[in-house]
């Protein structure tokens, strides 16, 4: 929308410009071009410039009451800043642009650093990227400028055919934020395309007897440029006997038609040689001729006439080739050769011609090749109907094709994390996921999926964009890797779906000591055991991994006799058997209390403690001794005799022995 001529605001340095004729109507002057920002009798104003990006935010009140002569009052003005600011934030993450056409590989688009706010040094340091779905990429990022440049030659009317806006999407990734920028660039066409007529030269027989006036079709020219660079008019050779006159339809198709102008006379000249040209409006015109040679023959005074105007048919996407689509009928009176009709294509393109087919005896159109509503969902078609003569009527054939569920749900793993420790927390993002159905309506509508027994959830975020969050924290020990099968199903009849599998291990770290499988241990050696004897292997389990889990054994310090505990055994720190190193004496040691330690080597390490009991056994090793009675040292026998009188059972002596 072109602003008012009386602004209030020429000078370049205001922000924010009020109308003359409208004070309630805010221009923003900060754009490349005025546009107007806000209008209480259009909501819908644009924020964004057509040509190009802002260079500046708005700011409201203070440029605005120094231009204005209105004086508006200061709370209208903080409500229209309210309101830019509330809708610049809704914005604030979709970036336009626009180029035109025909650019070579690596012009420059926008400086996508600059409207991310980033050096373009940072680019590559917080993995800027474009977001890819397998399509052909028409633009790049320059890492050294900031830029986004194109990735080669875009072809306006490939992309977009004849439609009055061709905007392409694509998305940045901001990897170390996992965040999606979305980047909207509009194609601006060039006029890089001739009119054409499809054919070099048209016959057109007329009858000689033609009153002044009749008209007959010429053929229209077609220019896949849009706008001024489209087809503007037609022009005819100079003759006295035909003027050119150019109707526009209700499509906005310009028509042209030969007029007659004088009587005709057939003997005079059969044939009038005519040239025909087609130009469009871009600034380097383009032009395109047919040779038009009109055929003077004998009269033909009724021309076909379709049974309808227009034919409307609907479609499904997947009828068979050779389906039959309809039969379009045309009348003419006439008798003869002059009453015999045939039916064409007009403004046949090869797209076209691949799709369909015209039976020009009977008038049926049939399905000459797979349909596709992805790739288009509705047809316009010219149909003419000829009889002998030559005289021609058209119509128009309106096909709609129908959306059928084809096209299972894709889905891209745009960034992904392998592995994860074992004590993240909840809300962890493991991968971030785009799904996309070519599919429109219900058969577009796509719902993803993971199995309820896993400690994961998908959350939608920007667009078609999940994220793969923990649910909870990992245990290591419980799970140690996770094969997670992300379904992504869409709504038709039947549903279609994609499955997709991430792995992710879980990585460890010492969160368990090491555990003695007893609470304590007991252990039996005979005396006089040799030294190095083995007693006792003691063995403890930790279920952590790697360094974590490998297990060291120890004694903890202690005195017995007053003699270090560790004189007596040891152990080995790595199998944990426990060793004798000396001879034991049942007569002076019969047992030993011990603490044993075992420590994982993790960092810190942990460890846990065991009581081990060692009881040394007697063996027959000393013989008895003779207390009592004594061998008498002076020279006597030392026996006591027992009087003659003695009775059995009288105590003789006492012997006294110790073992």
């Amino acid at each position: 929308m072109a602003p008012p001529q009386d602004l209030l605001c020429d000078d370049p340095s205001m922000d924010v410009c009020v109308s003359n004729e409208d004070p309630q109507i805010v221009y923003d002057s900060s754009f490349a071009s005025h546009r107007k920002i806000l209008d209480p009798e259009d909501p819908g104003a644009s924020l964004v410039s057509t040509e190009g990006t802002p260079r500046r935010k708005l700011f409201c009140c203070g440029s605005v009451m120094a231009a204005s002569p209105y004086r508006l009052e200061c709370s209208r003005l903080v409500g229209i800043c309210v309101l830019l600011g509330a809708l610049w934030k809704i914005q604030a993450e979709q970036i336009r642009y626009s180029v035109p056409e025909e650019l070579e590989k690596g012009s420059y688009v926008g400086s996508i650093a600059k409207d991310l706010g980033l050096e373009p040094r940072e680019l590559s340091e917080r993995g800027v990227r474009i977001v890819s779905r397998g399509r052909r990429q028409l633009f790049a990022l320059n890492p050294r400028s900031g830029s986004l440049v194109t990735a080669g030659r875009i072809d306006r009317e490939e992309l977009c055919d004849r439609s009055p806006k061709c905007v392409v999407s694509l998305e940045i990734l901001l990897e170390d934020k996992v965040k999606i920028f979305g980047v909207e660039v509009e194609i601006i066409d060039v006029n890089d395309n001739a009119p054409s007529f499809g054919t070099e030269q048209r016959e057109i027989k007329v009858a000689e007897n033609e009153s002044p006036g009749t008209r007959f079709p010429l053929p229209e020219a077609f220019d896949p440029d849009v706008g001024v660079n489209s087809l503007q008019g037609y022009q005819l050779s100079s003759n006295v006997h035909f003027s050119l006159d150019v109707q526009s339809g209700a499509d906005g198709i310009k028509y042209p038609e030969l007029v007659l102008e004088l009587a005709l006379d057939r003997e005079e000249e059969a044939v009038h040689h005519l040239l025909l040209t087609a130009f469009d409006g871009g600034d380097l015109a383009h032009s395109g001729t047919v040779k038009i040679h009109v055929t003077l023959v004998d009269t033909n005074d009724n021309a076909p006439v379709f049974t309808q105007p227009e034919y409307h048919v609907k479609v499904p996407e997947n009828v068979p080739v050779g389906y039959r689509l309809l039969t379009v009928k045309a009348t003419d009176p006439d008798e003869g050769a002059n009453g015999e009709v045939t039916y064409s294509f007009r403004k046949v393109r090869d797209k076209m011609s691949q799709l369909f087919q015209l039976n020009s005896l009977t008038g049926d159109i049939t399905i000459l090749g797979d349909l596709d509503y992805e790739d288009s969902g509705f047809y316009d078609i010219d149909v003419e109907a000829h009889d002998g003569p030559g005289l021609r009527a058209r119509s128009k054939v309106l096909v709609t094709v129908l959306d059928v569920n084809d096209n299972a749900p894709e889905v891209t793993v745009t960034s992904l994390t392998s592995s994860i420790q074992e004590t993240s927390s909840p809300g962890t993002i493991i991968a971030l996921l785009n799904v996309h159905d070519s599919d429109s309506g219900e058969n577009g509508l796509v719902t993803c999926s993971i199995l309820d027994n896993l400690p994961f959830t998908l959350e939608k975020t920007y667009g078609n964009y999940h994220r793969l969050l923990t649910r909870r924290t990992l245990d290591r020990e419980e799970v140690s890797e996770y094969n997670i099968t992300v379904t992504a199903t869409d709504h038709g009849t039947p549903p279609l779906s994609t499955e997709t599998h991430i792995s992710l291990k879980v990585t460890d770290i010492n969160d368990n000591p090491p555990a003695f499988p007893h609470a304590s241990y007991s252990a039996y050696i005979p005396e006089n055991n040799p030294r190095g004897a083995s007693i006792l292997s003691i063995s403890a389990q930790d279920p952590d991994s790697t360094e974590n889990a490998r297990v060291t054994y120890s004694l903890a310090e202690d005195t017995l006799h007053g003699k270090p505990l560790s004189s007596y055994v040891s152990i080995n720190s790595d199998t944990g058997v426990l060793y004798a190193l000396c001879s034991f004496d049942f007569e002076q040691v019969r047992d030993l209390e011990l603490l044993v330690t075992a420590s994982d080597s993790g960092d810190p390490p942990l460890s846990s403690n065991v009581s081990v009991s060692i009881f040394v056994m007697d063996q027959n090793d000393n013989v008895p001794e003779i207390l009592y009675p004594t061998i008498p040292t002076d020279g006597s026998t030392g026996v006591e005799l027992a009087p003659r009188s003695a009775e059995p059972g009288y105590l003789v002596t006492k012997v006294v022995a110790v073992d």
